[in-house]
C-alpha cells in the first residue's frame, strides 16, 4: 500500500482505531518500541488496554536509570503482558568498553555516536528485522528536527512504515492521559527530565530550556538524536 493510501485509511480513526487497523493489516509484522518515557507509556496503555496485537519491545542499553527499570517492572505488573527486550551485542559492547573505557562518549561526538550505535541502533535493527510497520512515541513539539516529520512516514532505508500515533498531542494532553488513566510513569519526569535516555547521558533541564537539551548536553553543535530516528 502506498503512503497516501494508508494515510487515508487511518485519517478519521481515533488512536486506538488506528493501531487496531495497522495491527490487522500487518499481523505479526508490526512492533512498538518503548523507552518507558511518558509518551511511550500512553501508547503501551492503549495497546495493552485494548488487547491490540502489536509486539511491544524495549532496548535495554545497560546504562538506564534505576527509575526506568522500576517503571518497566510496574508496567509488567499492571498489564500482565510481555515486553520483548533487546540488548546490545556482547562482543561489540565489550570491545568498546575495553578499548575506550566506560565513559568514552564524553570524549568526542564520534565516540558518543559509536556508543549509541552499539547500545541502541544495532539492537533496534534486530528488533525491526522482518517488520513492515514500526510504532513510536515521537511527538512534533519534542524538537525542531521532529516537528518537520509527519505522523505517518515511510522509512526507505528500513523499508517499513513508521507511525507516531500521538504525534500531534501536546505535553499537557500526554500528562492528562497518564493522570486520567492511572498509567505507570517514570518519576524522573516530575524532577525536570522531559526526555529520559541512558543515565550518564541525560540530565534535568531548566524551565524554558529545549526539550532535548538534557540529552548529551556537553555537545553544543548539531541536532540531539541518537540515530534511532535519523532522517
Amino acid at each position: 500500500m502506498r503512503l497516501e493510501e494508508l494515510k487515508d485509511e487511518l485519517e478519521s480513526l481515533p488512536v486506538s482505531g488506528k493501531l487496531k487497523k495497522l495491527a490487522g493489516m500487518y499481523q505479526e509484522e508490526i512492533i512498538f518500541t518503548s523507552s518507558f518515557g511518558i509518551e511511550d507509556q500512553v501508547i503501551t496503555d492503549i495497546i495493552f488496554r485494548n488487547d491490540i496485537n502489536i509486539t511491544v519491545a524495549t532496548l535495554d542499553t545497560g546504562r538506564l536509570f534505576p527509575e526506568t527499570y522500576k517503571v518497566f517492572s510496574k508496567t509488567l505488573d499492571r498489564y500482565r503482558k510481555k515486553i520483548k527486550v533487546f540488548f546490545p551485542g556482547q562482543a561489540e559492547a565489550e570491545k568498546m568498553v575495553t578499548e575506550k573505557g566506560p565513559y568514552s562518549f564524553y570524549e568526542s561526538k564520534e565516540n558518543r555516536q559509536e556508543c549509541c550505535r552499539i547500545r541502541k541502533v544495532y539492537p533496534l535493527n534486530r528488533a525491526l528485522e522482518g517488520m513492515k510497520c514500526w510504532i513510536t512515541g515521537i511527538r512534533a513539539e519534542q524538537s525542531g528536527n521532529r516537528s518537520g516529520m509527519d505522523d505517518l512516514e515511510y522509512d526507505n532505508e528500513r523499508m517499513l512504515f513508521k507511525f507516531h500515533p500521538i504525534f500531534y498531542w501536546t505535553h499537557d494532553e500526554v500528562e492528562r492521559y497518564i493522570r486520567d488513566n492511572n498509567v505507570p510513569y517514570n518519576i524522573l519526569h516530575d524532577k525536570g527530565f522531559p526526555s529520559i535516555g541512558c543515565e550518564p547521558c541525560t540530565r534535568a533541564v531548566a524551565e524554558g530550556e529545549d526539550f532535548r537539551s538534557g540529552r548529551w548536553w556537553w555537545e553544543n553543535e548539531g541536532k540531539k538524536e541518537c540515530g534511532l530516528h535519523s532522517r
